[in-house]
């Protein structure tokens, strides 16, 4: 059976715009998606990302959750069939308080997969408090556990394949540790991209404030340097058929631009198509 990722929908954060785009909007209020991912087709299902702990910790931020009942985890992966015992790995793109949050529901024979640079990168401070204590306390936990951790060395090693057509790849952006989850699917390189890319529009499609050619917009929110944030955005580009970002709808990729959008899985239908780019005036 062919591999597909299914989209969870982990509920909405609100929060203020350029954190999202840098530069853009300052302070006025954006909604945003939190979603999670489910890997099916191979011989167990895979998680990625397990969205924030409760809508009262994004407070800490100075952020609003807006997750009900029917954004709860196991309520999310029941609609696909899945029990959270079913999980066999449940990858991190990074440990941030809206990526993380509900590993602790997950039995401890269910493996937590995370480059071992973002854990170590979770306790430096360097951007605290979007690593909130609870989550990486559970994780340290794991760490004590018998096979409740995987760690990977992805900057020394490269890829690494988890099983059959799924792989985890340095991002090389937002944080000093995020990855990517590279997926074969039967359409092509599926690259799930955490918050290397928050907004298609403003940081791709119409670059907020970019006059070169195409030049991407860099998040208002990253631990690396800018030019480590564009060149990480142009490799997904380049390298992908399509990118699952965290707080947006899944892109269709061809050449290097955004030709359309997808809604609820990945392969899928695209409900929305984007005119390609005219280089060359009538």
């Amino acid at each position: 059976m062919p591999l597909e990722i299914k989209i969870l929908d982990y509920g909405d954060i609100e929060l203020e715009s350029s954190f999202l785009v840098l530069g853009r909007d300052c302070g006025r209020t954006r909604r945003v998606l939190t979603l999670g991912f489910l890997i099916l087709g191979g011989k167990y299902p895979v998680v990625v990302d397990t969205g924030y702990r409760s809508n009262q910790i994004m407070e800490t931020l100075g952020m609003r959750g807006l997750q009900y009942h029917e954004h709860m985890i196991e309520n999310q992966l029941a609609r696909h069939g899945v029990r959270m015992g079913d999980v066999r790995f449940v990858c991190h793109t990074h440990l941030h308080i809206d990526h993380a949050g509900k590993d602790d529901l997950f039995p401890m024979n269910t493996t937590v997969v995370l480059n071992r640079r973002e854990l170590e990168y979770s306790v430096s401070g360097l951007m605290h408090p979007q690593y909130p204590a609870p989550d990486i306390k559970h994780l340290i936990d794991r760490l004590h556990t018998k096979s409740a951790l995987r760690f990977l060395d992805l900057e020394i090693t490269g890829p690494i394949e988890l099983m059959p057509g799924v792989y985890c790849d340095a991002a090389n952006a937002h944080t000093e540790g995020s990855m990517n989850i590279i997926v074969e699917t039967a359409d092509g390189i599926a690259t799930i991209c955490g918050d290397v890319i928050y907004d298609f529009n403003d940081q791709i499609v119409t670059p907020f404030n970019e006059i070169h050619d195409w030049e991407p917009r860099t998040t208002g929110n990253h631990g690396t340097t800018k030019r480590a944030e564009k060149a990480a955005i142009k490799k997904l580009l380049s390298n992908s058929r399509y990118l699952l970002p965290v707080h947006d709808r899944p892109a269709k990729i061809e050449g290097g631009n955004v030709v359309g959008r997808l809604h609820d899985q990945v392969p899928g239908p695209v409900v929305q198509s984007l005119p390609q780019r005219n280089w060359f005036p009538a």
